[in-house]
C-alpha cells in the first residue's frame, strides 16, 4: 500500500507511535527493510537523500513503488533533506510520495519562502514552467500573473506531502568526533508561525539530536519538555502538522521511545543501519574468494535488519500496519 507522509503519520499520531524512516542507498537495502517491516507488520518509510538518489538513480523508484503498492504494509517513499527546488522536483518526477525541503540553515524568512514554494508545487504535483496559451487547461487562474513563471500540472503524481525543518539538528564530524554545527532548538510559537506561513504537512524540529554517530562518551539528550510544548502550541493553534525527528541514530532507547509517545511520529535512522550493514560487509570480505553479491550481501542485510527490528519495536510501530486497513 503506497501512502504519502501526511496519510501515514496521521495514523501514527492518533495511536501514539512513530514510524521509523530508514535511509537506504541500494536495492538490496530497500528489499531488506521491506522484508523486516512486512515480517513485523509495521508501516515503513523508505527515505532517500539526494546524494543517495544520485548513486542509485531515479529509475529504480518505479521498482520501489511497485513493491510498495503490492505490499500488505503501508509504505511512503520520501526524499530526505532536499536542499533545493530542483532536488524536490527531481523526486516528484521520479515518483516519490513525499519530499523534504530543508532550508533550516537559512534565515527564517528565506526558509519560509522556499518551503512555501515547495508546498505549492508538491501539493499540486506540478512542474515549474511557463504557460502562454490562454486556452491551455494548465493556465493559472490569476490573469495578472500569466507572463511569469507558473506552476502547472505535471500529471506525474498527486498530492505529494512536504516536510520542512525549523531549528537545526547538529552534525557530527566523524573524523574529529565533534559536533561541528551547533543545535538550534525549535521555538514553539515560531513553529506555529512557520506552519501557517508554509502549509507544511510535517515539521522536523530541533530538540537535541544530531546527524551521524555520536563520539564515544558523548551522551545526547532529547528535550522532551520542548517537544511537548511544540506539540501543544500546534494543537492549540488548530493545526495538524505532524512532528518528525532527525538524527535518531545513537540516541538512548528510552528517550526515543518517550519521544514517540509524545508527538514525534517519524524518526530518521540512517547511520545505525548503515554501520551494521557495512561493518558486516567488511568482515565478510575478509574472505577474498568471495565476489558474488548474493554470497556477500545476505549476512549484511541480516545485521541491518536486526537494528531495524529494534527501532521498529522502540518506536511502537510493530503490528501497527493493521491500523491502516
Amino acid at each position: 500500500m503506497l501512502y504519502n507522509m501526511k496519510e501515514l503519520l496521521a495514523v501514527a499520531d492518533k495511536n501514539n507511535f512513530a514510524v521509523p524512516a530508514f535511509n537506504i542507498s541500494s536495492y538490496a537495502m530497500f528489499n531488506g527493510i521491506m522484508d523486516i517491516s512486512e515480517k513485523m507488520n509495521a508501516p515503513a518509510i523508505i527515505e532517500i537523500h539526494p546524494n543517495e538518489l544520485k548513486h542509485i538513480g531515479t529509475d529504480v523508484i518505479e521498482a520501489f513503488k511497485s513493491r510498495a503498492v503490492q505490499s500488505k504494509i503501508p509504505v511512503c517513499i520520501h526524499l530526505d533533506h532536499g536542499a533545493s527546488f530542483e532536488n524536490v522536483m527531481t523526486a516528484i518526477r521520479a515518483g516519490f510520495t513525499s519530499v523534504m525541503m530543508d532550508a533550516s540553515s537559512l534565515p527564517y524568512e528565506e526558509n519560509v519562502k522556499i518551503t512555501k514554494k515547495v508546498v505549492e508545487a508538491a501539493h499540486a504535483a506540478i512542474s515549474y514552467t511557463t504557460v502562454e496559451d490562454a486556452d491551455d487547461q494548465r493556465m493559472m487562474q490569476d490573469p495578472s500573473d500569466r507572463k511569469e513563471w507558473h506552476y502547472a500540472p505535471s500529471f506525474l503524481a498527486g498530492d505529494v506531502s512536504v516536510e520542512g525543518e525549523l531549528g537545526n539538528v547538529g552534525s557530527i564530524d566523524e573524523n574529529s568526533g565533534k559536533v561541528t554545527e551547533g543545535m538550534h532548538f525549535t521555538d514553539p510559537e515560531e513553529a506555529v508561525s512557520f506552519i501557517r506561513e508554509t502549509g507544511v504537512d510535517c515539521l522536523a524540529i530541533g530538540i537535541g539530536t544530531s546527524h551521524g554517530l555520536y563520539p564515544k562518551g558523548f551522551v545526547p539528550h532529547i528535550q522532551i519538555d520542548r517537544l511537548k510544548a511544540i506539540r501543544k502550541a500546534i494543537k492549540d493553534a488548530g493545526l495538524d502538522t505532524k512532528l518528525v525527528l532527525h538524527g535518531g541514530s545513537g540516541n538512548p532507547k528510552e528517550e526515543l521511545t518517550e519521544a514517540s509517545k509524545n508527538g514525534v511520529t517519524k524518526i530518521n535512522i540512517s547511520s545505525d543501519i548503515k554501520k551494521a550493514y557495512y561493518s558486516k560487509m567488511k568482515e565478510v570480505l575478509q574472505d577474498d574468494k568471495l565476489r558474488e553479491p548474493n554470497a556477500i550481501e545476505p549476512a549484511c542485510i541480516l545485521e541491518m535488519q536486526k537494528v531495524a527490528a529494534d527501532r521498529i519495536k522502540w518506536f511502537g510501530a510493530d503490528n501497527k500496519a493493521s491500523l491502516y486497513r
